[in-house]
């Protein structure tokens, strides 16, 4: 019984061994390859005027305005655009910071946390 339990360890480390021994000398030999470079992309040409969308006053975005207060134990982080409430984040003192977002403008806030919602399938399959 004991020669055949060694003789099923000696089949199957065998190969192992042999295999771990091949790939090292394969590292020891192998060279690396030549960094590849990549050309530089060309200059626009000289009178590179690109068009703006009809209706676009400036390329630049207004910055939002942010108001932070302590509501008990809570932090608020306001964000205002052009006098707008949109969002607010809360940071609890134990947990994860959460959003409430404007997203239609109407004054009602939903909870958001900026993750996609994944619609798990439940069906049932079998009871007992």
């Amino acid at each position: 019984m004991r020669t055949l339990l060694i003789l099923l360890l000696a089949i199957l480390i065998a190969p192992a061994l042999a295999l771990a021994a091949d790939t090292g000398s394969k590292n020891t030999g192998s060279k690396t390859p030549p960094p590849v470079t990549v050309p530089e992309p060309p200059p626009p040409p000289e009178h590179y005027n690109p068009p703006t969308a009809p209706g676009a006053q400036s390329t630049e975005q207004p910055e939002p305005e942010v108001t932070i207060t302590t509501k008990g134990t809570e932090i608020h982080e306001e964000y205002r655009l052009n006098g707008r409430l949109y969002m607010i984040k809360v940071t609890p003192k134990h947990g994860k910071p959460y959003y409430l977002v404007d997203p239609d403008g109407s004054g009602q806030f939903r909870r958001s946390d900026f993750q996609p919602r994944i619609a798990v399938p439940m069906w049932v399959i079998k009871r007992w």
